[in-house]
């Protein structure tokens, strides 16, 4: 049952089951669809309340359920399924796939490259398991379904050029194979190659965690997740596995495009196409990469505002950036997001690779520890969420590998970053003579470590709080599914009645 006193104290509401939460819910439909929309000077007017839009599973009776839905973020819940869905399933697939995958091939040889990303993707299953706005929605939903065109129509060609089936007038006009496996080779400079292929790899599957975002801006999470969370596990494996497995097919890792070629020109799907001698669809690709990196900083201001009023809400930001207008976007966190982007224009004088490598060596590392951290949470949840007295079968939804899933992630995240560690001091190609230029490739692989515990020495001498202990963890606030061990019981044996068909499709892509 809800602990009343918790949210009766939050929200001042008596304790008698009888009295009416004092808690004004906001109601968009009553505005104007420009608005709505966020197209009218009324629009950035700041929210009056929260929508309480996120659905309350359990048998609750009327006065609980209204205080929980009071304990709701202010952002409205817009997205619809499909839009999660495809954001899990085409969400990163940008210049990491399209682009960052050339130098890969060249470091690290297509079995490094398979492997690098096999790894990867198994810990980003078990992550996005873990788990568990409309305009961006949109973009991000027609964006990905021209990103997952292009890469299933280059899956349907490329394995065609492999069996000979290309132009005549091409490098494809007899049967290739598994050929560049063996000439020039499966590993292009050996175990420091498949090291250097690794952090790659982990950037291109960034964004992914994107959906545990985006899962609070849809009415039902607990219907939708599970579904985009399958969604991640065929992008893997259909999408990024299957691509680069043909592109180590079609493209030998000693390519000179790969290395010396500038921008898409580096991109082992358009060097493919090229190679094939097939007109016109190397600049469908080129095109489809310049709709990826839109993608990727619309996907990167939607995720750096959202975090940037998450932090303000809890007390480690300025108040100012939880503003959230009223046609939910958190407004002030949005145009501070929006005030690094003129950065790029850097790239266009003499030393803008340089600074460019810098601002990457900033946060070339995030990812792996917002990975960690995320793991990390997970099995604290558990520990606590059992500890508190709770059943793991209350769990709406459970994630692949459990507690076991979450070390395996922190375990094989620990190796990369033994592995990019390992690469900082001994790059691919050798040690270089000078000192200084040690010094200097050390940091510039390596330089995110340090950054991350400045950031946490500040944030301990600031608020001066270490993690809650096990039993003190707060499991209730937020939470919006209180179903109890027998209904999930019998909620579960119900859909066992289904027709198989439904079973199998429940399976594999759905709840």
């Amino acid at each position: 049952m809800v602990p009343e006193k918790a949210y009766d104290d939050k929200f001042d509401v008596a304790s008698n089951s009888n009295s009416a939460p004092h808690v004004e819910f906001y109601d968009p439909s009553k505005e104007s669809v420009w608005t709505r929309i966020g197209l009218s000077l009324e629009s950035f007017k700041r929210a009056p309340g929260t929508t309480g839009g996120i659905q309350i599973a359990g048998d609750l009776d009327g006065v609980d359920k209204e205080k929980l839905r009071a304990d709701n973020p202010m952002l409205q819940q817009k997205m619809k399924p499909r839009h999660l869905a495809m954001i899990a399933v085409g969400g990163s697939i940008g210049t990491g796939l399209f682009v960052g995958s050339g130098a890969a091939l060249n470091a690290g040889g297509p079995a490094g490259v398979m492997i690098a990303w096999i790894l990867m993707g198994l810990m980003l299953i078990i992550l996005v398991s873990v788990l568990g706005t409309l305009g961006y929605a949109e973009e991000e939903f027609w964006s990905s379904c021209l990103k997952l065109l292009v890469v299933v129509m280059f899956i349907f060609i490329g394995i065609i050029c492999i069996c000979g089936g290309g132009p005549k007038d091409g490098e494809y006009n007899h049967y290739i194979g598994a050929k560049y496996w063996h000439e020039p080779g499966a590993f292009a400079n050996g175990f420091p190659g498949v090291c250097a292929v690794f952090v790659t790899a982990a950037f291109a599957f960034s964004g992914t965690e994107l959906i545990g975002l985006a899962a609070s801006e849809t009415p039902n999470p607990r219907a939708t997740m599970p579904g985009a969370v399958k969604g991640t596990f065929w992008r893997i494996t259909i999408i990024y596995v299957t691509s680069l497995l043909i592109i180590g097919m079609l493209v030998p890792y000693d390519e000179p495009r790969l290395l010396n070629g500038g921008g898409a020109a580096a991109s082992p799907f358009v060097i493919a196409l090229d190679r094939a001698g097939i007109k016109g669809l190397n600049h469908f690709v080129n095109a489809t990469i310049c709709v990826s990196v839109l993608s990727i900083g619309l996907s990167s201001v939607y995720a750096g505002s959202r975090t940037l009023t998450a932090l303000a809400e809890t007390g480690y930001a300025p108040r100012f950036f939880s503003y959230v207008d009223k046609s939910s976007r958190p407004l002030w966190s949005v145009v501070a997001t929006l005030l690094f982007a003129p950065l790029a224009y850097i790239n266009v004088v003499a030393a803008g690779n340089t600074v460019f490598t810098w601002l990457v060596a900033l946060s070339g590392l995030s990812t792996i520890f917002t990975w960690m951290a995320i793991c990390l949470c997970h099995i604290r949840f558990r520990m606590a969420w059992v500890r508190q007295g709770h059943s793991i079968e209350e769990l709406p939804f459970k994630a692949l590998g459990g507690v076991w899933g979450s070390w395996f992630g922190i375990i094989l995240l620990v190796l990369v970053l033994i592995a990019q560690f390992y690469i900082a001091i001994w790059p691919v190609g050798g040690m270089s003579d000078d000192p200084k230029e040690v010094v200097k490739n050390f940091f510039a692989s390596y330089l995110g470590f340090p950054i991350i515990l400045i950031f946490w020495t500040i944030g301990y001498i600031w608020k001066r709080t270490l993690p809650k202990a096990i039993a003190d963890i707060d499991l209730d606030t937020g939470r919006k599914s209180w179903l109890t061990v027998e209904e999930m019981r019998a909620y579960r044996e119900a859909r066992k009645d289904a027709p198989r068909y439904v079973r199998i499709y429940r399976m594999l892509f759905s709840n």
